[in-house]
């Protein structure tokens, strides 16, 4: 995959996507089209399984439109999947030679068991969970994976979604006491048949547009101050109390709730009751939404096809190599003050200041990594822009809290900036965590100052208790004049978090 831009046409049940992405310097692929119709092909498919004429031409004139936008981005080669309605259609043989002749596309039609794995493929590749549960509802089908150690174990795909849900129980634009009653039923009856499923208490990945309208709604309604959809925790109260909002209002009112697209104001209630359903047999508090899902994994599966490897090593590893190159990251400097950071740090435990455990170590190594990183768009306001870039740009594998404590560390510069910038967050945490990202923020900011000019020159960190302050011992192999000046100036950021004075001695 050596071109820059790539592009995908989503052919599902109640919508049709075409995504255009561009392939970033880091090989990170960025959406820079996102085009969507509501097609709802469901809705032509017949009692006897054909796709009748009506919906075909709507298939092929919403092509047609998206096949103007591939051609002004000169893109030859569009891959263009089909779901749940094309797969049903008896006549799909039929679909697949019309679009062949009166597009530019080229079909494919994914079976249930490629729609969950695609599925799966971009939740393990792009959140933290080990282990877990997804479920993709889309308009005609539900696809659910069950993957442990980031394998796939099982998968199965039920033969309703969100349209064919509301078609089925909800005769108005809103269901009724009855109606949610009949649908409540019904999903915990079909759920209920598969055995891997039950009493699982893992997490819940989301995928789709029904999942990530909910989470919009979600913050939307709580005034949530971060960017970004992708990772975003649910509880079982939450989507309760949301599906409790929903269903309390007026079709007119329902189709203006902040959060929710206008065309799916009439099927997330019943999508939002197949969460709670999954929930519930599951077991788990842990609702999570991926904003990566079928078109990412088809990605993936291409991208990775020459490895012989479809799931990547580490999701946070990939990500932090990306923000080195996004960002031009010096590594070998980056690398050279993480050791510095991770030596200040033991040799405080050591001496008994500080408890640094083994997560906080690894809060120490990543906050080093990308340490000021807002220099790449302003020097004079770095940590202003490193706190903004790391709280609100999505970081495969980091869950939102995590993504904002990084922030909160690698943007250290002061008491006074570190309050500033976790101000709105300050429930989200304890006073003793906080003291502990302060900490953390000092020892790497202190560790960058013992490598100012970026020469690598120290050789040896050193510490010892004196009188009721720290003697710090660095050892050098070259003129340290340079980097002795910025210590002493930066150090009475990590003297007011222990609370002790420091001095620095340096030899050859």
């Amino acid at each position: 995959m050596n071109q820059e831009k790539y592009a995908i046409v989503d052919i599902g049940s109640n919508t049709m996507r075409l995504v255009i992405y561009f392939r970033e310097k880091s090989g990170r692929l960025k959406e820079i089209e996102n085009v969507k119709s509501v097609a709802r092909l469901r809705n032509y498919l017949s009692d006897d399984g054909i796709l009748v004429e009506e919906g075909i031409c709507k298939l092929i004139n919403t092509l047609r439109s998206f096949q103007e936008i591939t051609r002004h981005h000169k893109l030859e080669e569009v891959r263009c999947v089909a779901t749940a309605t094309i797969r049903h259609a008896k006549n799909q043989q039929e679909v697949l030679q019309r679009v062949s002749e009166e597009t530019d596309y080229s079909m494919r039609i994914l079976s249930d068991y490629e729609e969950a794995y695609f599925g799966y493929l971009a939740v393990v590749n792009t959140t933290p969970f080990e282990s877990g549960i997804t479920i993709d509802i889309g308009g005609g089908s539900t696809e659910l994976t069950y993957f442990v150690n980031r394998k796939l174990i099982n998968y199965h795909s039920f033969p309703f979604g969100a349209l064919s849900l509301k078609k089925q129980f909800v005769k108005g634009n809103v269901p009724t006491v009855d109606e949610l009653n009949e649908l409540r039923s019904y999903l915990v009856d079909q759920l209920s048949s598969l055995e891997w499923l039950s009493d699982r208490k893992l997490p819940i990945i989301g995928i789709g547009g029904s999942a990530r309208n909910m989470v919009q709604v979600h913050q939307e309604r709580i005034g949530y101050p971060l960017a970004g959809v992708h990772q975003y925790l649910m509880s079982y109260q939450e989507i309760d109390e949301v599906n409790t909002f929903l269903q309390s209002l007026p079709f007119s009112e329902l189709q203006r709730v902040d959060g929710l697209a206008k065309d799916r104001a009439d099927i997330i209630i019943p999508a939002i009751e197949t969460f709670k359903g999954l929930m519930d047999i599951v077991k788990t508090d842990r609702f999570t939404l991926s904003r990566k899902g079928l078109r990412d994994g088809v990605f993936f599966e291409e991208i990775t096809k020459d490895f012989g490897l479809s799931v990547f090593p580490n999701v946070i590893e990939e990500s932090f190599f990306e923000l080195a190159t996004d960002y031009n990251i010096d590594t070998d400097h980056v690398f050279y003050v993480t050791n510095s950071t991770m030596e200040i740090a033991h040799l405080l435990n050591k001496v008994g200041l500080t408890t640094i455990d083994k997560n906080e170590s690894l809060l120490l190594k990543r906050g080093a990594f990308v340490y000021n990183i807002g220099t790449y768009i302003d020097s004079e306001s770095s940590s202003q822009h490193t706190f903004y870039l790391l709280a609100n740009r999505t970081i495969d594998g980091l869950l939102h809290k995590e993504r904002l404590v990084l922030a909160l560390i690698a943007s250290f510069t002061s008491k006074a900036e570190f309050n500033r910038n976790v101000g709105q967050f300050s429930e989200w945490f304890s006073k003793e965590e906080l003291y502990k990202y302060r900490l953390l923020g000092a020892i790497i900011k202190f560790a960058y100052s013992l490598n100012a000019t970026k020469r690598n020159i120290v050789e040896h960190i050193d510490l010892k208790e004196k009188g009721n302050g720290l003697l710090f011992i660095i050892k050098c192999n070259k003129d340290w004049g340079p980097e002795q000046y910025q210590v002493e100036k930066q150090k009475k950021h990590l003297e007011k978090v222990l609370k002790k004075s420091i001095d620095v001695q340096f030899s050859v």
